[in-house]
């Protein structure tokens, strides 16, 4: 078809699924049974079998069995994305292993980091991974949840089963199965809003 572009040094097995307008780029592997919905760019990268992928990048990634990507989603050297994991909308992997099963669904930045098994990584969740000078990394138990709107700053390890709550900015180690709350207290004032915007 005139609007998918595949490279002679890419691979394409039988049993693929190619939609229109994607660019299979040089050393890219897309592996029988994986389906490429539309608008991808894939290069040096590898689609196993039963994934999907939909509008993203893939640069220097690997992509394992069933995993789900996209939209949107930047998959950047050195990403692993594990069997049965998501990597959705607007998320960014770099330098960094989802394990099995786990999900980004939306909107966060996992790397330099390794996920274990089944994790949740919340909505805009952020791993820190640069202190001004050089990268540092961080190390993921199986079955973690890690809240909504929480920063990871590396280098720090969430044990197995850990819980993150909204919110929070992890700068030490967790112990496995331990809960984790940091952040300001909610305080109401009633009525002091009165005056200093146009409310009514």
């Amino acid at each position: 078809m005139d609007n998918i572009y595949i490279a002679p040094t890419a691979t394409v097995e039988e049993g693929a699924v190619i939609f229109p307008n994607n660019y299979i780029g040089d050393n890219a592997v897309i592996k029988k049974g994986a389906v490429l919905r539309p608008n991808n760019i894939i290069e040096n990268s590898t689609v196993e079998e039963g994934a999907v992928v939909t509008a993203s990048v893939l640069d220097n990634a690997v992509v394992k069995k069933g995993a789900q990507i996209g939209p949107y989603a930047y998959l950047r050297a050195g990403a692993v994305v594990g069997e049965g994991c998501k990597a959705g909308d607007f998320v960014e992997v770099k330098n960094a292993t989802l394990g099995a099963g786990s999900k980004a669904s939306h909107l966060a930045y996992v790397g330099d980091c390794d996920v274990g098994k089944e994790c949740n990584i919340g909505c805009g969740s952020i791993f820190v991974n640069y202190d001004g000078k050089q990268k540092h990394r961080s190390v993921v138990g199986d079955r973690a949840f890690i809240g909504s709107n929480s920063n990871i700053i590396a280098p720090v390890s969430v044990g197995d089963d850990a819980y993150i709550a909204a919110g929070t900015t992890i700068t030490d180690d967790i112990p496995a199965r331990a809960l984790v709350i940091g952040r300001s207290r909610q305080i109401v004032k009633e009525g002091k809003a009165i005056g200093k915007f146009k409310l009514i």
